[in-house]
Order: structure tokens, then C-alpha cells, then sequence
């Protein structure tokens, strides 16, 4: 059906709502509009669902929510896991709690009982309340740290991670052979309640995550000597991160935590940000300036469904506040991990640290020097979840750490995706401990950088919208496969690895070219899975911080005039 056929239909249809028809109609004339809107329907990818928020075959509304969770329930049935149960969560982005609640019905039609928090939580707290109540599987409604306009569906399974091959094929074909007005079942709230199907969590399940959390804590000395010196500023950017990341850092003792009240209170419009990631520096606007004002040592952020989590630190011989990217804060976090771990005596013998392909080569050096197992996985944290799981099946190795350079790092075993909150407290711990020893934690960077070398990355993206876009994305990976470059930024290729060629990695199959260079630099190149953009990721190493932000600069340059759109 064409798209305009499709947009007649759903004007006209009994089964789509009047506020849904009204949306439509005022988009009446405009072609572009319109041919967007239906000319695919969203995807349901190997996460799940991300889209724009509105009316339409490719937008994220009841509709598509509940397509998607009847394939998905013709899944879990199909299994045999459905007397198991699946947990619900949502954040706080615009339609979040409507998307959760269509999801819940639609699994009680099914005869799936589901277990759906009472309010917005963070994503982690899915993973761990999934695992905690035995549940097969998790949905959590997020877009993460998109833009406002933007919301998502991430299906959990039930060792906690994100679903991953050969379940997430499987799941997709269920999704695509469900019919949107035919085949998907719903019911009454009343009724599913009335039929034990519908079951609220909350408090409960905040309590024993806490808990979990606590455990982590390895310098419990160190934080009742130094938390009461340190001062920290806190931003949920609207986001779930504030409740729990208060409660955290105020339980194990530290009662300085002065959040952004402007960006405190869960909002999908996200009005302070135009974009509530903790990548972005702009988030950090309004977090930069209440630390200067009440000099503060440490600046976070989290992101909308705190996953993700950005740092800056204050240098105490400038005074200025120093950023750290993803890399940078896995790398300081894992140190700090296996550092303790070993003086502790608890660093395990057959320790295993995880990296994604695009994530720093200093973590490489992290785990030759603490002597643990260093593994690659593809982009996404499912994949280090994953591994987890392997660990646990075939008892080969303790999961130790393990973080990507997307600002995710998973502390622990509770969850099995990447967590802020945990993140936050330990990093909270580090500072303490690092100033037990005389230096904040902009010092240790700097240490970890005079002992490992001088490693630098970045990222690049350009993003190609609708239709047209994802053809001339098609068409970069197309002419990137093609070309033999030799040599970039003075820097000789050494070997190319095609993530579409699995024999060649020993890795599932990813749409991802892999160059690496001589002297420990590198560049990679993927289309983004949850957004209309391919990215760029670059990295070198070199013997000072200057000449490292020089090659990589040349690096980006010379990569992205060849390549870019």
C-alpha cells in the first residue's frame, strides 16, 4: 500500500481514536509531511522501538506499542515462558507512562501477567526488578538521550540484557507478522486486575536495588573520613535519576549533593536542554554555574532514564572544571575497580574487563596491567550483558567491569545493562578515597594517563534524514568498503575489519568497518541504530595530551573530508 493510502486509512479508519484522525487531518496537503510519516513503518530493530513521537506507521504512538508488544507476547508465548511474567518501566519523556500502560494491557490480553512500576524509574532498575522477581523479560518505554520530539521501547529477556541474536531476529519476525488492527489484542485495566494479571511494584523493589548498590562499596573507610569535604552538584536533566541518586549518596554518607533545581523535576519537554544528554556540554550549563557558585568538586549529570552518565571535575591548581568523556570516566572508574580490587585481595583470578569495538584501547592496557581477560564486543551494551550471562553458563571468567565510550559502565552484577546510579556512587567513592590520598579525581585522570599513555578520542556524525538519508547513508558504508586507503593522518592502515563478514571477526554480523592504524590509533565507522545518523569514531595515543588532541584532530579532519556526506 502507498503511502498516501495509508494515510487515507488511518484518517478514516474505526479502530484509530479521533485524537489520532485530528493529528492527521492537520497535516491534510502536505506531501512531505505525510510521505514521512507512512512511507515505512517504524522499525522494530534488534533493541526495539525508537521513533518520533505522533500519528503514523513510522511514529511512536499506542499503535505501534501495541504491535509491537503482541509480537512480542506471540514470542514469549511461543517460548513457554509466559506463567514468568515481564516487568514494566517508563521515564519521564512525553508519552512514556501511556506507552507503559498499552504495553501492560496488551500482555494481560495475552494471558502474560506483567509487573509495572508505579512511577518513572531508571532503566538499570528494569534490568535488576526483572531478574529480582523472576520475570522472562522487561520493556522499558525510553528514547535514552534523544531529542524531546523522540520516544522508544527496549525489550529486556530474562537474564536481565537487552535481547540479542538469536532472540532479537525472532521477536522482529513475530512484531512484522502482526497486523494493526487485526491481530493485537487489549483489555480493561479493571479487567486485568480483576484477573491477576496487572500487578504495581515500587518501594519494594527500590529497596532491594539499593541494597544491591551498596554492596558494591569497596572504601568505606574513605568515604566516613573525606564525604563531609566533598561537594557535589547533581542534574537529572528531567530525567529518573534524581529520587534514586540522592537516596544513594545521602545512605552511604554523603550530604553534600546540591541538585539543579531547575532540571530537577521529571519533564519530557526537557525546557532547560535542547538536547538531555550528558555527552552534550550545553546540558551542563546550569550544573557548571552552581558549582562555580558554591565551588563545588565534583559536577554529574545522568541522562533521561540514567544510563548514561557525564562527569567534570575541578582542577585544584586552576580552578577550572575538566570534562571527561565516556572513555575517560570508564577508564577512571575501572582503575579505580581493579586498583582496589587487587589491594583488597578480591581481584579474581580469571577477571574478565569488556569494551565495546569503539571504546578506548587504554582499557586494553588497563587489563594487561591488572592481569584480567580483555574482551571486545560489538557496539551496545547488550553485548556486554551478554558476556555476563556466557561468564555465568560456562564459568570461565568473573565479570570484573566493563563500560563503553558512550558514557555507559556497569559496576556489579545487579543489572545487566549500564548503570548510572551505580556509577555515581562509585565514583562519589573514588573522589573520596583518591583525597584520602591528597588528589581529586582530575589528578588521578591525569596519573592514569602518565602510566598508560596519552589516549584520545573523539566522534563524528552527520545525520541524513527520511528516505533520501538513509540511502545516502547506505552509500557511505558502500564507498568506505570500496576504498583502499593506505595510509591516514601520516599514519599507515594496518588491517581493515568488516563487521558484515563475521568469519573475519569471530563477532555477530554488524553493519561497522573497523580501520586500524599503526601506533595504537584507529577510526570506525557505523550507521547509528536509534537515530538517523552514521557515526564516526576516531582514537590515537601519543607521548603528550597535546600532540594526542593534534592527531586526532588531523585524524577526524582528513577522515571526514574523504567520507562525509
Amino acid at each position: 500500500m502507498s503511502y498516501m493510502k495509508q494515510y487515507e486509512a488511518w484518517c478514516k479508519n474505526p479502530y484509530f481514536n479521533e485524537r489520532t484522525k485530528q493529528e492527521l487531518r492537520s497535516i491534510a496537503g502536505n506531501e512531505e509531511e505525510i510521505k514521512d510519516r507512512f512511507y515505512k513503518e517504524l522499525e522494530f530493530g534488534t533493541g526495539g522501538l525508537r521513533g518520533i513521537i505522533g500519528a503514523g506507521t513510522n511514529r511512536m504512538n499506542i499503535y505501534t506499542v501495541r504491535k509491537a508488544t503482541q509480537g512480542f507476547a506471540n514470542f514469549i508465548i511461543k517460548e513457554g515462558k509466559q506463567d514468568m511474567g515481564v516487568a514494566i518501566a517508563y521515564d519521564s519523556r512525553s508519552m512514556s507512562e501511556e506507552f507503559s500502560e498499552e504495553a501492560a494491557l496488551c500482555l494481560n490480553a495475552n494471558g502474560i501477567k506483567t509487573y509495572r512500576f508505579n512511577s518513572l524509574r531508571p532503566t538499570p532498575e528494569l534490568s535488576f526488578a526483572l531478574r529480582k522477581l523472576g520475570c522472562c523479560a522487561g520493556i522499558v518505554i525510553t528514547a535514552s538521550h534523544n531529542p524531546p520530539e523522540y520516544n522508544g521501547y527496549k525489550v529486556y529477556w530474562e537474564d536481565g540484557a537487552q535481547i540479542t541474536a538469536p532472540k532479537d531476529r525472532q521477536i522482529i519476525d513475530e512484531v512484522k507478522s502482526v497486523a494493526i488492527e487485526s491481530d493485537v489484542k487489549t483489555m480493561s485495566r479493571e479487567d486485568a486486575i480483576a484477573s491477576q494479571l496487572y500487578h504495581v511494584i515500587g518501594k519494594e523493589i527500590d529497596d532491594c536495588y539499593m541494597e544491591e548498590l551498596k554492596k558494591l562499596i569497596l572504601s568505606k573507610e574513605a568515604i566516613a573520613k573525606e564525604a563531609e569535604n566533598l561537594s557535589i552538584v547533581y542534574t537529572p536533566l528531567h530525567g529518573t535519576g534524581n529520587l534514586p541518586v540522592q537516596r544513594i549518596l545521602k545512605e552511604i554518607g554523603f550530604n553534600h549533593v546540591h541538585v539543579v533545581k531547575q532540571q530537577e523535576l521529571p519533564d519530557g519537554n526537557f525546557p532547560t536542554v535542547s538536547y538531555p544528554n550528558p555527552e552534550d556540554p550545553n546540558a551542563f550549563r546550569l550544573a557548571l554555574e552552581l558549582a562555580e557558585e558554591i565551588n563545588a568538586d565534583l559536577v554529574l549529570a545522568t541522562d533521561p532514564d540514567a544510563d548514561r552518565l557525564g562527569v567534570y571535575a575541578k582542577d585544584s591548581k586552576t580552578g577550572n572544571y575538566i570534562p571527561f568523556t565516556g572513555n575517560m570516566s570508564g577508564v577512571l572508574i575501572g582503575e579505580y575497580e581493579l586498583e582496589r580490587k587487587r589491594e583488597l585481595g578480591i581481584l579474581s583470578e580469571n577477571g574478565a574487563l569488556i569494551k565495546t569495538i569503539v571504546t578506548t584501547n587504554m582499557a586494553d592496557a588497563l587489563a594487561k596491567e591488572y592481569g584480567v581477560k580483555l574482551i571486545e564486543v560489538l557496539t551496545g551494551f547488550k553485548y556486554i550483558g551478554e558476556q555476563i550471562k556466557f561468564f555465568e553458563q560456562n564459568q570461565n571468567y568473573k565479570y570484573e567491569f566493563g563500560f563503553e565510550e558512550s558514557y555507559g559502565c556497569l559496576v556489579g552484577t545487579h543489572a545487566r545493562d549500564k548503570d548510572a546510579i551505580a556509577a555515581v556512587m562509585v565514583l562519589c567513592e573514588a573522589a573520596a578515597y583518591y583525597k584520602t590520598k591528597g588528589f581529586t579525581l582530575w589528578d588521578q585522570m591525569l596519573k592514569i594517563y602518565e602510566k598508560y599513555g596519552f589516549y584520545k578520542e573523539t566522534l563524528g556524525t552527520i545525520t541524513l534524514k527520511g528516505m533520501e538519508g538513509s540511502k545516502k547513508i547506505a552509500e557511505i558504508m558502500s564507498k568506505m568498503r570500496q576504498t583502499g586507503l593506505c595510509e591516514v593522518a601520516g599514519k599507515k592502515v594496518i588491517t581493515v575489519r568488516d563487521y558484515e563478514k563475521q568469519e573475519e571477526t569471530g563477532l555477530p554480523k554488524s553493519n561497522v568497518l573497523y580501520f586500524e592504524l599503526e601506533d595504537d590509533c584507529w577510526f570506525c565507522v557505523r550507521p547509528s541504530g536509534t537515530e538517523p545518523k552514521i557515526k564516526f569514531y576516531f582514537g590515537v595515543k601519543a607521548e603528550t595530551m597535546e600532540r594526542a588532541e593534534c592527531l586526532l584532530n588531523q585524524l577526524k579532519e582528513e577522515v571526514l573530508n574523504q567520507f562525509g556526506a
